[in-house]
């Protein structure tokens, strides 16, 4: 039973991180109505941002983390007036190469910058604490928490406040969002800066618990598209439950199957819930 609990709370914490990259991803689809494929590379410059922080000028963790998700808002805002906002009238196959083009771009100007080396992020949080025979390490009860923290805040943006409602708004109809007078480039732009914060916060806390390499984007964002389309596409608390799912599978999974294929059950799970709910547990619009 302790072994059950300790999965659960590592499914807790990876399907935390998993929720937090597919929100971001859910939030762009909803604007370009296409998959965003260069999000995985922006998760990726999001923990070289903090580590380079904290290895290089010595910033604390915390700290390394805003510079990280301020930065890569700001990239992905500008990957959104450079690449998508000139196709904004172009095929959605145009978006998709675009995103590719700049997925690769990113990834290049990492190797370049950092090198192919794997890297390891140091935590001042990796102390070890045992709470009702569970082993929890305090870094992934702060990704936990962070997580849940950032999740609440997000909703209470999105359904309190004006902003959010525009952007709800412009998600369900673009140009009627327009005709009511919603400025629809600003709107574009700050969803894009959410996504890139939501990428980098996602990437910095999982990192010192995994490792940074160039390439660490791609099974992460399969995984966040694998998680919008069990969600639902566009859907909020789809994408937030997706996650969840997604997460307490492969830690259970991992645990009385096999490690070996924890990756490809969110492939099985995709196929088994797709064929029970084509349209996703949330269609989109009931986000």
């Amino acid at each position: 039973m302790d072994v059950l609990f300790q999965q659960l709370f590592n499914g807790l914490t990876v399907g935390s991180v998993y929720s937090l990259v597919a929100l971001g991803l859910t939030l762009v689809y909803g604007i370009l109505h296409i998959p965003n494929f260069a999000h995985g590379a922006l998760y990726m410059v999001g923990a070289y941002i903090t580590y380079t922080m904290m290895t290089s000028l010595g910033l604390h963790y915390v700290f390394a983390i805003v510079v990280s998700i301020i930065s890569v808002g700001l990239i992905s805002v500008l990957m959104e007036r450079i690449v998508f906002h000139p196709l904004r009238d172009s095929t959605p196959i145009q978006h998709k190469v675009a995103a590719i083009g700049v997925l690769l771009f990113l990834e290049a100007l990492a190797h370049y910058i950092w090198g192919a080396d794997y890297q390891q992020m140091v935590t001042p949080y990796g102390q070890v604490i045992e709470v009702f025979g569970l082993t929890l390490t305090m870094q992934r009860i702060l990704i936990v928490v962070t997580a849940i923290v950032a999740m609440i805040l997000l909703y209470l943006f999105l359904k309190k406040t004006y902003t959010g409602a525009s952007i709800i708004a412009m998600a369900q109809n673009r140009e009627g969002a327009h005709l009511m007078g919603i400025n629809t480039n600003k709107v574009a732009m700050l969803t894009f800066f959410i996504a890139g914060v939501l990428a980098a916060l996602g990437a910095s806390l999982t990192s010192p618990i995994n490792l940074v390499f160039p390439s660490m984007g791609h099974l992460v964002i399969l995984k966040a598209f694998v998680i919008i389309i069990i969600g639902g596409m566009g859907s909020i608390p789809g994408a937030i439950l997706g996650g969840y799912i997604l997460g307490f599978s492969e830690s259970i999974g991992a645990t009385y199957i096999s490690s070996d294929y924890s990756d490809i059950i969110a492939f099985v799970l995709l196929i088994i819930i797709l064929t029970i709910k084509p349209q996703g547990i949330f269609a989109k619009g009931e986000a």
